[in-house]
Formats: structure tokens, sequence, C-alpha cells
């Protein structure tokens, strides 16, 4: 039986996300800001939680009540029915994002909410389900716009971005997630060359391989939140996490590198690739970027060179960006590169002319990704 489902995604990436949901086989997809809806099984669920490069959360609606006041909120959440999903022995925790004039604070909305839920198990079993707030069993989403509040269950639990590899970072590290959607932006898929001249702790060289290799991001993950549902299909999960593993790819088709001039963060993305079991997949090189070349006639590189607000003065990194721009006219003919920045000011210093232009978020920073065609 199909469900409505949200998927959360970083601004600038809902048109990619809701490609790659089609791709997984969702259905009735449409996105909306910093989301998408979709319809499927409880399959697609699944797959959609392990496979999803782009997604933070995933969502299942379950319940809307009017929050004109949080009397009435309190009222209407207790009315429902939460033994369909809640039992007295598990635990749970409340999220809130949204507002309105009379519930304008998250964190307390979330609380009357709470109380509702445990209100009710007391009159109807004479006990209640404990609060988890780190490793609930069930993790509720509330979600209010004007006076209607969308209550869904958190198929996901921790955001989708973490893989379980990045326990060592740089100072700015990139997203899992906005990695992965620049890869997916610039078309690459595992046939051509690969390079990032700044991969600092090795976020874009992992998600390619990633993505090349065919390997499903969750599979690092220790565990999921619809694991704890009580109509979780343990045989169905098992069989899809197999089929998964069984997709693999041994071996890349073409080269990736990284490099980076900083030893330190290079230490960092070895760790992080070990991590993912991608020893000897990639190549993680010391280079200045002044003495970066390419090792094969057609590739892609990305990269998220520094841009002020991150690290160091913008007024600094002049030279860095101009030199950027002569790197790739002068040695990456044949190449598409990618540049994503938070300061146009010093997209312009590149010197070259993009044949694209997308508007992305590093966090609440607005950010530009430049496609360069270089012939």
């Amino acid at each position: 039986m199909d469900r409505s489902y949200f998927a959360t995604v970083a601004k600038g990436l809902e048109e990619v996300a809701a490609k790659e949901l089609e791709t997984l086989g969702a259905r009735e997809v449409r996105t909306t800001v910093t989301g998408v809806h979709f319809q499927g099984d409880q399959a697609l669920l699944y797959k959609v939680n392990l496979w999803s490069r782009l997604i933070f959360k995933v969502l299942m609606p379950i319940f809307q009540v009017g929050c004109a006041t949080a009397e009435q909120l309190y009222s209407q959440v207790k009315k429902l029915d939460w033994s369909e999903y809640l039992t007295v022995e598990q635990s749970f925790a409340v999220q809130c994002t949204g507002s309105n004039y009379q519930l304008n604070h998250t964190h307390f909305t979330a609380l009357g909410i709470k109380n509702a839920i445990v209100d009710q198990q007391k009159d109807r079993f004479g006990k209640r389900s404990n609060i988890d707030l780190k490793f609930p069993d069930l993790l509720i989403n509330a979600h209010i716009d004007q006076n209607v509040c969308t209550i869904s269950l958190d198929s996901s639990r921790e955001s989708l971005h973490r893989r379980g590899y990045h326990l060592a970072m740089g100072l700015a590290p990139l997203k899992e997630t906005l990695a992965a959607g620049i890869i997916q932006i610039s078309g690459y898929n595992g046939k051509v060359a690969f390079y990032d001249p700044f991969c600092g702790s090795g976020t874009l060289p992992i998600e390619a391989a990633l993505l090349a290799l065919n390997i499903a991001p969750g599979l690092s993950r220790e565990s999921f939140g619809f694991e704890s549902w009580l109509d979780f299909q343990s045989e169905l999960w098992q069989k899809i996490k197999k089929e998964a593993l069984e997709s693999r790819l041994k071996t890349l088709r073409a080269p990736i590198i990284g490099s980076d001039l900083e030893l330190s963060v290079l230490q960092q993305a070895r760790s992080n690739a070990h991590l993912c079991k991608l020893e000897g997949q990639i190549e993680f090189q010391r280079k200045a970027l002044a003495d970066v070349e390419p090792k094969a006639n057609e590739g892609i590189l990305i990269c998220n060179p520094p841009y002020g607000k991150r690290i160091g003065d913008s007024e600094d990194l002049r030279d860095l960006y101009r030199q950027l721009g002569d790197v790739l006219k002068q040695r990456f003919k044949g190449w598409s590169a990618y540049v994503l920045t938070g300061n146009r000011e010093l997209a312009k210093v590149i010197g070259l002319r993009s044949s694209s232009r997308y508007t992305l978020y590093n966090g609440s920073i607005a950010c530009v990704l430049l496609k360069y065609d270089l012939y």
C-alpha cells in the first residue's frame, strides 16, 4: 500500500533530489522549498533511507490537527490514537518546526505535544512511555504552518547526511549531502576521472567513490528510525540491504584523486576513506594548487575553495582564485570544472566564462556553483 512521505533537503537541491527519488521508484513526486513530497510503499521508504545521497530525513505524515492555540493543539493531539504507533514500553521524542502567532517557541510546542501523548497513555494504560532525546524508539516531527500542525514519524532518526565516515573533519567541511548533490549536478557517473584540488577531509572524493562504486551511503549507518516502528518488516529490510551489498562494484573504472596542501587534513581524508572501506580506491596527494596536474585527457573537476566567510580573509584569496583559473585553463583542457563558492566577487577573479551556474546553500551561506567547459 502506498503512503505519502516528505523528504527534507538543502535549499537549492530540491529538483535534483526529486530526480533521485524518481530513480529510486517514488511516485507523485512534487517539490517545495527545502523538501520533496512523494508516494511509495514500505519498501521504497527503506530504499530511500538506504540509497539517497541528497536527503536529510524522510518523514511520514500521519495526522493533521488544528493549532490556533496551545490548548487546541494539546486537546487534538490527545484525541489521536497513539497506540497504533507507540507502546508504553517504547521511548519517544518530539521535534517541532515552524510557528504561528500563538505557538512561537518550538521547544514549548514540542513539550505540549509530548504532554498530550503521555497523558493519553496514563489515562488508557495507567503508565507512560519514557522520553529519550538522544536515541528514541519513535521520533515524532511536528510542523506548524499557520493554524495547522502536521504530525509525522521520522523514519531516519539521525540526519542521513551523517554517513558514519566523517569522524575526522577539516575546518570547513562540506555536508555529505551537498557534496553528493554537486556531483549529481555535474553528471559524474564514474566512467571518467574525478579530481578535487582542495579536497580537505575528503568529502567530495569519497562521495564520488561511493557513487562510482554503487555503494549505498546508508550501509555505513548503525540504524534507522523505522527499525523501531511497530510495522517494521525485518525480512523486507534485510532483503533490501542484501541487494545493496551485492550490487557494489569492486574497483573504480577511472581514477578519483583529491589533493590538498595541508598534511593534517589529508590524514583526515585518508581516515575517512578507511572508514568507508575505500582504501586504495581514492588517491590523496599533498600538492599546492600550482603543482596540480590531471592524470587523464578528460574528466570532471569539482572543488570548494576557501571563500573568506569560512577560512581567512577574502582579500587574501584573490591570488588563489586567479591561480585556479590559470590552472584550469592551461592544464585541464577537455575537462568540465565545477567551483562552489560563497563569494561571487572572488568567483569573478577566476577569469573564465561559466557555461552554467546554480544557487546552492552550504548551511546558511548562499553559494554559487559555477560550471566551466574547458577547451
